[in-house]
């Protein structure tokens, strides 16, 4: 089993910029995909971006390309979310996710770190 841990969130204005990390440890993580989801007050959780351990292959939510960028350091198992020109529509709860790359389902969470975007 995969464990995640995020940290990085914060209180930003309009326009701000902020890095979420995640932390993983515990299985081969070459055999992961890692993505980062939201949940706003109110609202479904929703998919924003993930991305391959192995290939480095990234994938983005409308709503976020061209201000986001996920990556990873496979050196120091942790996956980055670089998040720029941030709205207030962004506010949300940010999770870390992991799925082995043959299933569809995310199986592992982490805890969640708050963003709030102030207008």
């Amino acid at each position: 089993q995969v464990q995640l841990v995020e940290s990085g969130g914060g209180l930003v204005q309009t326009g701000g910029s902020l890095r979420l990390s995640c932390a993983a440890s515990g299985r081969t993580l070459s055999m992961y995909v890692m993505g980062w989801f939201r949940q706003a007050p109110g609202k479904e959780r929703e998919f924003v971006a993930s991305i391959t351990w192995s290939g480095g292959s990234t994938y983005y939510a409308d709503s976020v390309k061209g201000r986001f960028t996920i990556s990873r350091d496979n050196a120091k198992n942790t996956v980055y979310l670089q998040m720029n020109s941030l709205k207030p529509e962004d506010t949300a709860v940010y999770y870390c996710a992991a799925r082995k790359i043959t299933f569809t389902d995310y199986s592992a969470w982490g805890q969640g770190t708050q963003v709030t975007v102030s207008s």
